[in-house]
């Protein structure tokens, strides 16, 4: 039953919409970091760290892409404190606009040979914004649907917000991709900026959008109730350490996934395996399509069978489809290429970023949720998915340009994820507006 919410004008407003709003929102929010993502390593690396040898301008480069990352848990941390004591919505608008506006400006920037090292470090300096608006981005969009769910449909309405990543992906390879068939000289003179300046228009619909949801329901009873944390960060590791060190080992095989398939692949199919850059984007456009459909689908099996087996079972899969997946790319062909991303990412990951929302969102109490899922997801990224295609790169040389060791670690971190999961308390059937309230110390 699609469930409506009273506004503060008197209309109502369904979790439909809700959700869709969150989807919308997000999408333009992950489009404006993946972008840069994706332009690591076709344009950045050479207009802003050039080198004799594209190994290391290519590392250079995902190093201030990995500097996102670090910014990522301050914007967790600073738009937690704030979503958990002022609210959810308010923040919301705050984050895309920082966002855009960061993206927008990386458009407009010079390049090396025209400002020297200012070009870089004003890269950096962007790059540090928009870690810090998407720090406090996905917290917020994930809980405006997850509180707002009926109950037993938290894993559904919660993976709405989850398509803004395959989605803000897709749109950003799309975009790269129609722009790729200008000349090379007219992609690395201005047509790689139009990607950055499209953003002006994306922040306008997303503060619109935004502008229309109302507050959470558990955000106003805890605010009804007095329950609103003086220091969240502080509350959170009081009260919830160890569902936040298990939160923390669950996103390990997520980050990395993601990294490996949506942005080193890029790299390693057009340098290491000299396909052409449309041939790695339309292997992204192609399975972030199909995770599209599937995110919503898998968050409904979630609040069926429970999150934890979905989740752990599916990414322990992704550790073992990693071998082969890189196998069928070194066919150099574009179908079996298709092949090797679209299965594990595109419909095994699926399983794994469907039900996360509502897996993270039900490890902590209301108080402090914003704080808790956002520290576990953005400061995990530091490891999980900033790191990724840099030691990706790094193993590369390593292993004789053969891709082994980056499967072998993939395969490691696929368990370490799915004993997180396992060690977990399954919640996916309770009403986590009713805070536990239990101090959760440090297992020895």
């Amino acid at each position: 039953m699609d469930q409506a919410y009273k506004k503060d004008d008197g209309a109502t407003m369904s979790i439909g919409t809700i959700a869709f709003a969150s989807a919308i929102g997000t999408t333009i929010e992950w489009y404006d970091f993946f972008l840069y993502n994706t332009m690591t390593a076709l344009v950045l690396n050479k207009l802003f760290f050039p080198s004799s040898d594209i190994l290391i301008s290519t590392l250079l480069a995902y190093v201030t892409s990995f500097v996102g990352f670090l910014s990522r848990p301050i914007g967790g941390v600073i738009f937690g404190h704030y979503g958990d004591r002022i609210g959810r919505k308010t923040v919301l608008i705050l984050t895309v606009l920082i966002m855009g506006i960061a993206t927008f400006l990386i458009g407009l920037l010079p390049t090396y040979a025209s400002a020297g090292v200012w070009a870089p470090l004003l890269l950096l300096a962007l790059r540090i914004f928009q870690g810090i608006g998407i720090g406090g981005e996905w917290g917020g969009a994930v809980l405006m649907a997850v509180e707002h769910s009926p109950g037993g449909q938290r894993g559904f309405y919660g993976s709405w917000p989850q398509i803004g990543v395959p989605a803000g992906l897709l749109l950003a390879a799309a975009v790269t991709s129609l722009l790729s068939f200008l000349n090379n000289d007219d992609f690395f003179a201005w047509g790689w900026r139009i990607s950055f300046l499209l953003s002006a228009v994306l922040v306008v619909i997303g503060v619109y959008i935004r502008l229309k949801i109302m507050e959470t329901p558990a955000f106003q009873k805890a605010q009804q109730e007095h329950k609103i944390a003086a220091v969240p960060i502080a509350e959170l590791f009081r009260t919830h350490t160890w569902n936040t060190i298990l939160g923390l080992g669950a996103r390990y095989i997520e980050g990395v996934t993601f990294n490996i398939y949506g942005v080193f692949c890029v790299f390693y199919i057009t340098t290491t395996l000299h396909m052409t850059r449309q041939n790695a984007l339309t292997a992204i456009m192609i399975a972030s399509a199909i995770m599209i459909v599937l995110l919503p689908i898998c968050g409904q099996l979630s609040d069926r069978i429970g999150r934890r087996a979905l989740y752990g079972i599916a990414g322990l899969l992704i550790g073992v489809l990693t071998f082969p997946a890189f196998w069928l790319m070194q066919q150099l062909s574009p179908i079996l290429t298709v092949v090797a991303i679209t299965v594990p990412f595109g419909v095994i990951y699926a399983a794994v970023y469907g039900p996360e929302a509502a897996l993270f969102s039900e490890l902590f109490d209301t108080r402090v949720r914003y704080t808790g899922i956002s520290f576990v997801y953005q400061f995990s990224g530091i490891f999980a998915s900033g790191l990724t295609p840099i030691i990706a790169t790094a193993l590369l040389p390593i292993g004789g340009n053969q891709p082994w060791l980056i499967c072998g670690y993939v395969l490691v971190v696929s368990l370490i994820s799915a004993l997180s999961v396992f060690a977990m308390t399954d919640r996916h059937q309770k009403d986590i507006a009713v805070d536990e309230e239990v101090i959760q110390p440090l297992r020895g």
